[in-house]
């Protein structure tokens, strides 16, 4: 119930992100004895939640959250930069997952920025996420794997606008509208982390979770959710004046937000001395 509690007051307009995540942490952690790791790939645009949410998760599992030394982020750009360096890293990668899980097999493992990662390197890890009992005398089964990435974006945004072009509510989404598309563009898509990756080949992913690009409602429920972390009254017009300077699109009807909820924060510096 705390999960669900996070979610539904922090995660705004992600109704399809918000009941994958809750079912399959609920299953998996309600499984005693589960047969692979649980492993989920995020997908939508910058700002729209993922990271937000594998840090709730993370939350979950651990309670210090990222500071856990049993909760693990790797960001590409940062831990992974030489793309001549691929066979190192894959070792460095194993023996580091391998060396954390024996330490605890509750480690949570967060990749971050999958679709600038070096398509490959993801594989390295297959044997960890694979229904074996044990590998090389470690069992995986209960750690969490957690992919982010903005590859699919796209396609989400796509069939997020083709439903309200229908004149369709967003809550009638469903994960099957956007799953089977969602995982064959990621599939053949060069820069997303997981081409052609036989993670997907072998249905290792238990979940591509789709984020839909943020309206102008879901701006503002960032706004005042960050103006009442500050401390502050929540102020209308200081709200819409921050929605007013965020970009929308497509150009004509302005109906999603560019950036999501990433830039709330600074906007709102702006309007500190208001």
């Amino acid at each position: 119930t705390a999960l669900k509690v996070q979610l539904d007051t922090k995660l705004f307009g992600q109704h399809l992100a918000k009941d994958v995540v809750l079912k399959a942490v609920m299953g998996f952690s309600n499984n005693p004895s589960p047969k692979k790791p649980l492993t989920l790939s995020l997908h939508g645009w910058a700002g729209t939640g993922k990271n937000f949410l594998s840090q709730i998760l993370a939350e979950h599992v651990h309670r210090a959250g990222l500071r856990s030394k049993f909760v693990h982020l790797f960001l590409s750009t940062l831990h992974f930069p030489h793309h001549d360096q691929l066979k190192l890293y894959k070792e460095q990668l194993q023996n580091w997952i391998r060396g954390n899980v024996s330490a605890c097999p509750h480690s949570v493992f967060i990749f971050d920025e999958m679709d600038k990662m070096h398509p490959g390197l993801i594989d390295a890890i297959k044997p960890f996420l694979d229904y074996y009992e044990q590998v090389d005398g470690v069992s995986y089964r209960k750690a969490i794997f957690i992919f982010l990435s903005n590859a699919g974006g796209d396609l989400i945004n796509k069939a997020a606008l083709d439903f309200w072009t229908s004149g369709k509510q967003r809550e009638e989404i469903q994960l099957k509208d956007l799953e089977p598309i969602l995982s064959v563009g990621v599939f053949n898509n060069k820069n997303s982390g997981l081409w052609h990756s036989s993670l997907i080949d072998r249905n290792l992913i238990d979940y591509f979770v789709p984020f839909l690009p943020l309206e102008h409602k879901h701006v503002k429920m960032c706004i005042r959710a960050e103006m009442k972390a500050r401390g502050y009254a929540v102020d209308e017009k200081i709200v819409q004046a921050v929605a007013d300077e965020m970009t929308f699109f497509p150009k004509e009807q302005k109906i999603y937000s560019d950036k999501g909820c990433k830039t709330v924060q600074a906007k709102l510096d702006i309007h500190e001395d208001v």
